[in-house]
């Protein structure tokens, strides 16, 4: 071997242990396969936080305007479903929008009888609910059940994180409370 083949395999050895050993992309490299989950990650924390925040906000709001029945305000003052609505949305903060709330107000003989389950939503073509609520806020002894739905809008997260329980790609949040009126009079 000559002192020039010499050399140049010596070249070429040094210059591929130089790239072998260079690491001066090696944290863009890490960055990116770890950014991707980390995202993913946080985006499902924060959309979970705020899901479960608006159904205790939802909860909190249909407890207290809910006493405006419990106490027989709402029957002696004749409360319509639309006023009773307004008095709901005077005590929501910032998170809904009022014209989305669905509120269903009933009566019953008997605890056992109520019907608290979140009801079956239908749709029209263009995507509004047609279900048709009642309003009976009731006479003193009976039992109430004030259902109080709302369409909260998701944002699908990436990974396929979906938080929806609707056809439309929202979830349906929904307040009860069950009561029996007061003796009011």
């Amino acid at each position: 071997m000559t002192a020039a083949t010499g050399t140049a395999r010596n070249y070429r050895d040094s210059r591929y242990r130089a790239f072998v050993d260079n690491e001066n992309g090696a944290i863009a490299v890490e960055y990116a396969l770890v950014a991707a989950p980390f995202l993913a990650l946080l985006v499902g924390i924060i959309q979970t936080f705020l899901v479960f925040f608006a159904g205790q906000q939802l909860e909190s709001v249909v407890n207290k305007t809910s006493r405006l029945i419990l106490t027989g305000q709402a029957q002696d003052q004749n409360m319509s479903q639309s006023t009773f609505a307004q008095k709901l949305c005077a005590n929501v903060v910032v998170l809904f929008n009022c014209n989305g709330f669905m509120i269903d107000i009933q009566t019953y003989n008997s605890v056992s009888s109520a019907d608290t389950a979140a009801p079956t939503l239908t749709f029209n073509a263009q995507g509004q609910v047609t279900n048709t609520w009642q309003y009976n806020p009731g006479t003193q002894g009976q039992f109430v059940v004030v259902r109080v739905m709302y369409q909260w809008p998701v944002v699908l997260g990436p990974l396929g994180f979906n938080l929806s329980t609707l056809s439309n790609g929202d979830r349906l949040l929904m307040a009860t409370a069950v009561f029996k009126n007061e003796p009011y009079q």
